[in-house]
């Protein structure tokens, strides 16, 4: 019998970190979405090449790009305008599940490291509305701090299918956890989820960051 699959989601609320990007484009925060405009779908749609993109999909609405910074580090991102966790397109059901997509994408780290990572390692991000520095929204794909993992480990028993506090907070940050399946995750957006179970966060989603690991 296949082993159910749990996943772990957690919230932060961006105060102290709000400085904290992977793209650091100080001059132009539209870089990425004009690379997925201008560069990566007219390429696929005219040439059927997705550079400089990893991957485009035009019909499910969303590209893979090789993140510049770090190895193995790959963004998913829409292939239509949409800033971050502050739209109400991601509230609407006809939005594609970004994060869903995002976790079938993680193959892309192991081939770039020609060895298999394990589901483990892997972690999906997006950053708040302060937190970032390109207005195109974009999950990042990368591999987990060991220490990080370590801690979500030691608080997998506290750790319910509702939204609660993660004990101790994570990395000097109050966080809000929960677990779902794999079948939840692939049938509901983590976005709606942190809009119609967590009090007040459907009129504040730019403020919160938002993260995915299997547990």
């Amino acid at each position: 019998m296949k082993k159910t699959g749990y996943f772990l989601l957690a919230v932060i609320v961006i105060v102290a970190a709000a400085g904290v990007g992977y793209w650091k484009f100080s001059g132009n925060p539209d870089a990425l979405r004009e690379i997925v405009l201008e560069q990566c779908l007219p390429d696929q749609l005219q040439h059927q090449n997705p550079a400089p993109c990893a991957e485009v999909k035009p019909r499910a609405g969303y590209v893979v790009f090789k993140d510049r910074h770090g190895p193995l580090q790959y963004l998913l991102m829409p292939t239509y305008r949409i800033n971050g966790t502050e739209s109400p397109l991601l509230l609407e059901p006809a939005t594609p599940n970004f994060f869903w997509l995002a976790w079938q994408a993680r193959g892309y780290m192991s081939k770039k490291y020609g060895h298999d990572i394990p589901d483990s390692a892997v972690s999906l991000a997006i950053n708040s509305r302060l937190g970032r520095s390109q207005d195109h929204l974009h999950i990042h794909i990368s591999c987990i701090r060991p220490d990080v993992r370590e801690q979500l480990d030691n608080d997998l028993t506290r750790i319910s299918t509702r939204w609660l506090p993660l004990p101790g907070g994570l990395m000097g940050h109050e966080y809000l956890a929960r677990r779902v399946t794999e079948s939840e995750l692939a049938q509901r957006s983590p976005f709606m989820m942190l809009a119609e179970e967590v009090p007040e966060a459907r009129d504040h989603m730019g403020r919160y960051a938002l993260a995915v690991v299997r547990q």
